[in-house]
């Protein structure tokens, strides 16, 4: 791995990464550095939008397929470049005329279809800085990011769907736009109704295709009216101007101008508008994407992220777009409405890159692989993993059930706040000794560390705190409207030092492990240890298919651990069992880290995007307000984690 010996060699190799992308105009400094806020490329002018679309469709991608789209009921949509580009300009052209300008913020609150996508790069094109929330937020959480960044313009749609139920999108943002705010207009992409309802094509170019789904193929619970606000509310397609000019020619912006800010919701706090920029962000994670995953013309690729998050902005729109990939979107549950339903997804649509989160792998562990097996998984030459650090067992069943013992498991890790990868292997050239659990060697022009509380490195084998001594081009332009909180936060721990939060060792060979958030780790006894490395010990058990671990107070260690355990399908709770995962912890880590409980439960609260919502876990059992669930997948969820521990409570009260 090439050494950076300081910020002018870094600053020589992310410009020849920049060079790879289409500029307007070259930059005049490749880095102004003001610690903690840099900026990239300063002077230069791109626009993110034109890099996806117009690039390509000049460069004679344009019949290339941009977008495969399936949702939960077999209906499909396919856009190609040049499909994808009519739409986005015809977008373009339909928020210009509503009152959208270079400079002003807008959310975009939908689901997985391929109009976000759209959305998102034609906001980009005019220069407007998008404010992406996750279909899955309830109308406070909303109104909390739309309060934030005073927001005027709202896009959503009528409706989306997930697991055959309708989620009313309209009524939640009614709700959070609700009397006094900074909302003037509200974009509604009407799902229902007569098709063509997102806009007829205003050129002689191919057909669109169906844009929306038909009025027989819904979910029998969908509601027939919208209500439609006079002077606020618009339907998109009521902004469509046929006699229009087709093209809208994208904004030269300069480098650090705000693509978007993504709002992070912490366990505490008021949640961080994370803002990014364009000509830096834009190169790092085109450099990153191919550097991991070695994409190429050929590449089919999935990313299972919500455009919600990071990992959707990064690597289910921009990244995989500015290569010209093939990007397949799906909107619905990932085990709905059949078990095997992702399997049968890669099949049909030959993905050769899969990228997931492990706790979705979990999830499907605690089934028979012979599921897996009846779908042919031959098209995948490339497995990632995203969200969270990956359990061994994890790593080794995702190898050899979806990558059939062949695909690398590209294990990354990577932060909101950073924009794109920052450790991970790479498939751009021969890898490295994969190990099971490790997220590897830091990725080029990333010089990251694992350093004791007073920010000295500390020894190979040592648990300490994950750093990154030097600027990268994807790192956040800060908190918005709050940059105090941004140097606090990130830059305060260590003097001239990215803090990321997050707890890791390093082995003998270098390579990162990661343990968690810094503020999930316990000190148990005096010993250090994250709960992560007690769910891995915990899965490590063949009958364990999901582990959550959260911390409780104890009175002679000062803290300790229980455990939420899913089994695989087919095993029976018992006693006995119990003893054999404690078993299981005091092997793979020791007897101090012996859990004060184990709870059996059939379900975790998870959010849509499959996290666990450990906060909820620790809430309860501590005997605490649980707070905001509206995100969760299944919130039934949080009242069996109850029931089980007052159940187990009352055993050891003997009063069952």
């Amino acid at each position: 791995m090439k050494m950076f010996n300081g910020l002018l060699d870094l600053e020589q190799f992310w410009e020849k990464q920049a060079a790879k992308l289409p500029w307007f105009k070259k930059w005049s400094k490749p880095l102004e550095w003001n610690e903690p806020f840099a900026h990239w490329f300063v002077d230069g002018q791109i626009n993110a939008s034109y890099a996806c679309i117009d690039h390509h469709v000049q460069s004679g991608l344009h019949n290339k397929v941009a977008i495969y789209w399936e949702d939960e009921n077999g209906n499909t949509r396919t856009y190609t470049y040049l499909q994808l580009y009519v739409l986005v300009n015809q977008y373009a052209g339909a928020l210009k005329r509503l009152g959208v300008k270079k400079g002003d913020i807008v959310v975009i609150y939908l689901p997985m279809i391929p109009e976000a996508v759209a959305m998102m790069l034609a906001l980009a094109r005019l220069g407007a800085t998008h404010s992406v929330v996750f279909s899955g937020f309830s109308a406070a959480a909303l109104r909390d990011r739309i309060e934030d960044a005073q927001v005027k313009f709202v896009i959503t749609a009528d409706v989306g769907f997930r697991r055959g139920k309708t989620l009313e999108l309209k009524k939640i943002v009614d709700e959070a736009v609700a009397g006094k705010t900074s909302v003037e207009k509200v974009v509604v992409i009407k799902r229902s109704g007569e098709a063509g309802a997102n806009g007829p094509s205003a050129v002689p170019f191919p057909p669109l295709g169906p844009s929306v789904l038909h009025r027989d193929e819904r979910p029998k619970n969908e509601p027939d009216e919208i209500t439609m606000k006079e002077g606020r509310d618009v339907f998109l397609h009521d902004l469509f101007n046929p006699n229009a000019v087709a093209y809208f020619e994208p904004e030269r912006l300069e480098s650090n101008h705000p693509l978007f800010i993504l709002y992070t919701s912490g366990t505490t706090g008021k949640p961080k508008g994370i803002m990014h920029s364009t000509g830096g962000y834009l190169t790092y994670i085109y450099s990153t994407l191919k550097t991991a995953f070695d994409v190429n013309q050929e590449t089919v690729y999935w990313c299972t992220a919500d455009i919600g998050w990071i990992t959707g902005h990064s690597y289910v729109v921009y990244a995989p777009l500015l290569h010209g990939l093939s990007i397949f979107m799906y909107e619905g549950a990932p085990d709905y409405p059949v078990i095997d339903q992702w399997w049968r997804l890669i099949e049909k649509y030959g993905i050769t890159i899969f990228y997931t989160s492990p706790t979705a792998l979990r999830m499907f562990m605690r089934h028979d692989t012979a599921l897996i097996k009846q779908h042919d998984l031959s098209s995948l030459k490339v497995i990632g993993s995203v969200g969270e650090p990956i359990n061994p067992e994890v790593w080794r069943w995702y190898f050899k059930n979806i990558g059939n013992d062949t695909c690398p498991v590209i294990d990354t890790w990577w932060q909101t706040e950073t924009g794109g990868f920052m450790i991970s292997p790479r498939a751009d050239q021969e890898l490295v000794t994969l190990k099971p659990g490790s997220a590897t060697l830091p990725l080029p022009g990333i010089d990251a560390d694992v350093v004791d509380s007073a920010g000295n490195s500390v020894p190979h084998g040592t648990k300490g705190f994950l750093v990154i001594k030097k600027p990268w081009p994807g790192m956040t332009l800060g908190i918005y409207g709050d940059q105090e909180r941004f140097k606090e936060v990130y830059w305060s721990k260590f003097k001239g030092m990215y803090y990321s939060g997050d707890y890791a060792i390093k082995d003998s060979d270098g390579y990162f492990w990661l343990l968690g958030r810094a503020d999930e780790v316990l000190n148990i006894a005096g010993h250090r240890i994250g709960t992560a490395e007690i769910e891995s010990a915990v899965v490590a058990h063949p009958a364990v298919a999901e582990a959550a671990a959260v911390p409780v107070v104890d009175e002679i260690k000062g803290e300790n651990v229980v455990v939420f355990a899913i089994l695989k399908t087919r095993i029976e709770k018992s006693d006995n069992l119990k003893k054999e995962i404690i078993e299981s912890v005091r092997k793979h880590i020791g007897a101090f880290a012996t859990p004060a409980g184990i709870y059996f439960v059939d379900k975790l609260p998870k959010t849509r995007s499959g996290k666990i919502m450990r906060r909820v876990l620790r809430a309860v059992v501590q005997g605490a307000a649980v707070g905001d669930i509206s995100t969760l997948e299944d919130e039934a969820s949080v009242e069996e984690v109850m029931v089980t521990i007052t159940h187990f409570k009352m055993v050891l009260e003997k009063k069952l």
